[in-house]
């Protein structure tokens, strides 16, 4: 497997601004755990107002969360001066997502100068026991926004 390396030394907090900055994730109120050259995982605690049901997280809560973290995985590997928007996802959803908290852990499958892929999978976790709830692949289009 090929180690992957950040384009600066700091893409933490690039990714990091970035993404808390977007109205989406400020709603979300999530929080990034790991973050790292091409891996990213979010946790987002349980909130009755994402749910169906009071204790299911809604299915586009879910994928939004592995959009999120599939983009924040292939933004640590970009230059700055660039970002990446989101081309098209599948989300599988596999189970309910019921639980405590649900930790969406996305990796950089394959990292090229104009598109990136990269997949999520996301798990829910109630009692620190995990159980995968849903798998995402997501391509993204890298944009060069100045030339730094």
């Amino acid at each position: 497997m090929t180690t992957l390396e950040a384009a600066t030394p700091d893409f933490e907090e690039l990714v990091r601004a970035s993404v808390l900055k977007m109205p989406a994730s400020k709603q979300l109120g999530f929080a990034f755990s790991r973050i790292a050259p091409g891996e990213v995982e979010i946790i987002q605690p349980h909130r009755e107002d994402l749910t169906i049901d009071g204790s299911s997280f809604q299915g586009g809560v879910v994928g939004m969360l592995a959009d999120i973290a599939a983009g924040s995985a292939g933004r640590t590997l970009l230059a700055p001066g660039w970002v990446n928007m989101t081309v098209d996802y599948t989300v599988k959803i596999l189970a309910p997502a019921n639980g405590e908290t649900v930790v969406a852990r996305a990796r950089v499958i394959k990292a090229g100068k104009v598109m990136t892929v990269a997949a999520a999978d996301v798990y829910t976790v109630d009692g620190g026991e995990e159980k995968l709830c849903a798998t995402a692949f997501v391509s993204m289009r890298n944009v060069q926004l100045s030339k730094d």
